[in-house]
């Protein structure tokens, strides 16, 4: 370990991850339109129909979607709080608990998962065009794509802004969606009778939804870290977890009964031909409005992983945040999330169940660990300089973290249930996978096994708002 000090200079260095007190903006309710209009989008939308279109009906499908994204949110939330007391983006923050280098592990899984969902919301923008205009899907994607890297490149306060006009926009449009559905939509027969329970179809509805909101965790302090220091931890939870949930849960609902009422179209097309039949023409306000958030949740997923790839590259070699840098980054993550969406195969709620299942099975250990950390061991208190310093405290390689990952990963094998793998125990239970129940605990209980000596020093550094970086 290095026992030089780590200077001011080294830090600012690194600005592109770190927000110096001056830099400080924003109120703690901006956070509510930014996760409502980040989770009010097409996908999430069409995260809502997968129940129906496994042989679920819509009663047990709107229970499923409520529980799985209480419990996502849950824990995304939390991660929110992080932000403001650490002046860092999420996935900065697992160095403490990985290693300078050993946090590359989720660093590189989580810029997976951002080109992922960017590849899938832009299946989902040229499926909207077509079906609103009859447009070619290439031609649509790439000035889909185009429009979420400029606003990415604009940055943090434009995202900000423009969440919070459609936020507003879109609570207007759900509740005249909502209304209208339940006295002008006629439903097929069963729809809301309780005993109509499936048990597969009612997981894979519940944990998609649980995942779902929790893949928000890898990033959500990207959007909490400008806010003032003095904000607490309640604060940023609740704005973070109400407008997650209800964003989340609404529209996954509005999916729910697209599906339900029309299950042999897709689910745009049924969005729109409910929305049809509330009042003509509102099914088209719906999908543009939706596919306006579409733009701004991909913006935030390109400027997630833009930070994620500078972080990785800065893992090697200083880098200074510069306009060249982050357009360099962008255009990267871009050209990677374009290229799968032209490979995307037909079944897209095939695809996209797996993409899903895949981001539960990663994250979950992860999220386990870093809220353990932040909440538990060190009780928030970090020194923002080693997290910059490959020989400090916190190693190039922290073992505790990565064997507690592994430990809830392999925990999980057993429950996994996709159409590419089945544990043994998700084949005894029908195909049922409740491995997030299984990787939460294992994770954070190994951790704080293996963390119950963890030294003083690491465990009372002074939080960056009340320590001298130098």
């Amino acid at each position: 370990m290095s026992s030089q000090p780590v200077t001011r200079s080294r830090i600012e260095a690194h600005s592109i991850d770190f927000v110096p007190l001056a830099e400080r903006h924003g109120k703690v309710w901006h956070l509510w339109p930014v996760w409502f209009a980040g989770d009010a989008h097409l996908a999430t939308l069409a995260t809502g129909a997968l129940g129906i279109a496994m042989g679920l009906n819509l009663f047990w499908s709107l229970v499923a979607i409520v529980g799985g994204c209480a419990l996502g949110t849950f824990f995304m939330a939390f991660h929110a709080a992080q932000g403001p007391q650490l002046g860092l983006p999420q996935m900065i923050q697992s160095r403490p608990q990985f290693g300078y280098r050993g946090a590359l592990l989720v660093w590189v899984v989580a810029l997976i998962t951002y080109v992922g969902y960017n590849a899938f919301n832009q299946v989902l923008a040229a499926q909207t065009v077509q079906e609103l205009a009859g447009l070619p899907a290439r031609p649509t994607m790439a000035v889909f794509t185009i429009l979420a890297m400029g606003v990415a490149l604009i940055g943090y306060d434009l995202i900000h802004r423009a969440q919070r006009t459609l936020a507003f926009a879109l609570i207007a449009i759900l509740a005249v969606f909502t209304a209208g559905a339940a006295w002008l939509v006629p439903l097929p027969a069963g729809q809301f009778d309780p005993h109509r329970f499936v048990m597969i179809p009612f997981l894979l509805q519940f944990f998609a939804a649980a995942a779902y909101q929790l893949s928000w965790s890898i990033y959500v302090s990207d959007y909490s870290r400008y806010l003032p220091p003095e904000v607490g931890v309640r604060a940023a939870f609740w704005w973070t977890f109400g407008g997650a949930m209800l964003g989340g849960v609404w529209m996954m609902a509005v999916g729910a009964i697209a599906a339900a009422a029309l299950p042999q179209d897709g689910v745009i097309a049924a969005a729109r031909m409910v929305g049809d039949q509330i009042v003509p023409g509102f099914g088209m306000v719906l999908l543009v409005v939706a596919f306006a958030g579409l733009i701004t949740a991909t913006s935030l997923n390109f400027y997630g992983a833009s930070l994620t790839l500078l972080s990785i590259a800065d893992s090697f070699m200083t880098l200074r945040s510069t306009v060249r840098e982050r357009v360099v980054s962008l255009v990267i993550v871009t050209v990677l999330a374009s290229a799968l969406s032209f490979s995307a195969s037909k079944d897209f709620m095939h695809d996209y169940e797996l993409l899903l299942s895949v981001l539960l099975y990663i994250f979950t250990p992860w999220t386990a660990i870093n809220l353990v950390d932040f909440y538990i061991v060190r009780k928030g208190h970090y020194s923002i300089a080693a997290i910059f310093d490959p020989d400090g405290i916190y190693g190039r390689w922290n073992a505790r973290g990565l064997l507690a990952y592994l430990a809830g990963f392999l925990a999980m094998v057993p429950f996994f249930s996709t159409h590419v793998f089945t544990g043994p125990v998700a084949r005894a239970l029908g195909g049922a996978d409740i491995s997030m129940l299984i990787g939460l605990p294992v994770s954070a209980l190994a951790y704080l096994v293996l963390c119950r000596n963890v030294s003083a020093t690491q465990q009372m550094e002074v939080p960056q708002h009340k320590q001298s970086v130098c």
